[in-house]
């Protein structure tokens, strides 16, 4: 197989603990700066339907979940190997200031040509109303999107792809809130001989099948 040297961007992003501390936890925007253009809705809805639920009473404060799971261990290893063939099923947790609060497992891989990139974040807060204020900010800055019936309280899905120099990288978000708690899982990936992206489908379907699994696990783990 012949050698192909990797863009500069796909060097910084084989760098997790770099760029996703920079990035702040978990939410990655894709591993090129480049042109975005949304392309999918999870589920099409009406209305406002996709912004999640109405805001509860500020004197109903309720916490479910007293702390974060382990990432690594919320998503099955039969899972990593068909979204990040080549990866190393027990992922690369990102540091924490908090790992109460907040906690992140990444999964990168190069198997070839193509290459996979899966990240699993949660975050807890202090109640519903503040883990619903964080959701509905979130959300709002990825237009373009659909709700994801069935997961959590709220769940919202958008697929983007971008595209550099040729070469194309699609990446689908999922952010799911579950009562004080925040999921947001981010699947992208290339193929560096054909300079093309996954699908679509196959971008959004692993993203949602990531969220579901990691929306068990904070459940199986519950602590108030």
């Amino acid at each position: 197989m012949r050698s192909l040297p990797l863009p500069l961007a796909l060097t910084a992003r084989l760098s997790p603990v770099v760029v996703l501390a920079a990035m702040g936890w978990a939410l990655t925007s894709g591993p090129f700066a480049a042109t975005s253009t949304t392309e999918h809705k999870a589920t099409p809805t009406t209305g406002s339907g996709a912004q999640a639920d109405p805001t509860p009473s500020a004197s109903a404060v309720t916490k479910t979940y007293g702390a974060s799971p382990a990432p690594c261990g919320s998503v099955t290893t039969a899972t990593v190997k068909s979204l990040v063939p080549g990866a190393k099923t027990d992922g690369k947790e990102i540091p924490s200031t908090d790992e109460k609060v907040r906690r992140t497992c990444s999964w990168n891989a190069l198997k070839g040509f193509d290459y996979r990139w899966l990240d699993v974040s949660f975050e807890i807060s202090a109640s519903d109303q503040v883990a619903q204020k964080s959701y509905t900010e979130t959300i709002s800055k990825k237009t373009g999107g659909g709700a994801v019936p069935g997961l959590g309280d709220s769940a919202y899905s958008v697929v983007n792809l971008t595209t550099q120099d040729k070469q194309q990288t699609r990446e689908g978000v999922v952010v799911v809130r579950a009562s004080n708690a925040l999921v947001v899982v981010t699947y992208n990936g290339s193929d560096f001989e054909t300079k093309k992206a996954p699908s679509t489908d196959e971008i959004n379907k692993g993203a949602i099948k990531a969220a579901k699994e990691a929306v068990t696990a904070l459940e199986g783990g519950k602590a108030a």
